[in-house]
């Protein structure tokens, strides 16, 4: 397995996505893997949901891209990113950021590196339900400069 992304409803399992990348590739000497989950707290307010959409065709195609711009900036072997729309409750996972190399170092910055720029330039929008009702996330100015360290200017934020 090179490179892949899925975006789906269902859950999915570490484990198997792991050795799915390792799989058939004796190169691979470092696997670093993200994943992120719905918390109950979302910019001081409590939260009891979170609900993702995304625009088909155009989210996975974003994301390809993504990992094309890590690939020319790291020396990796294959990377996974899963992610997950719809409802998604407490502690539910979210997404799946994995990066196969020869080196833990350049899968740690791949990894990183694909999720500040998941968060920010991947086409998903988040609606939080919490005790006041139900409310779309902005951008944040953390996540912009976060990707800016890496030479990427993101004007999402307001």
């Amino acid at each position: 397995m090179s490179d892949s992304v899925s975006i789906q409803r269902e859950d999915f399992d570490l484990t198997q996505e792991v050795a799915h990348l390792r799989a058939g590739d004796s190169r691979v000497g470092a696997v670093c893997s993200f994943v992120g989950t719905v918390r109950g707290n979302g910019h001081g307010q409590e939260v009891s949901a979170l609900e993702l959409e995304h625009y088909p065709g155009m989210t996975e195609k974003a994301i390809e891209k993504m990992i094309a711009e890590a690939r020319a900036r790291f020396d990796i072997w294959g990377a996974r990113v899963v992610h997950r729309i719809g409802v998604l409750g407490l502690e539910d996972q979210i997404v799946l950021v994995a990066v196969s190399s020869a080196h833990r170092g350049e899968s740690f910055k791949a990894c990183e590196f694909l999720m500040d720029y998941l968060k920010t330039q991947a086409p998903f929008w988040k609606k939080e339900t919490t005790p006041n009702g139900s409310h779309w996330v902005d951008a944040r100015v953390s996540d912009d400069q976060a990707l800016l360290r890496w030479g990427i200017a993101s004007q999402n934020a307001s």
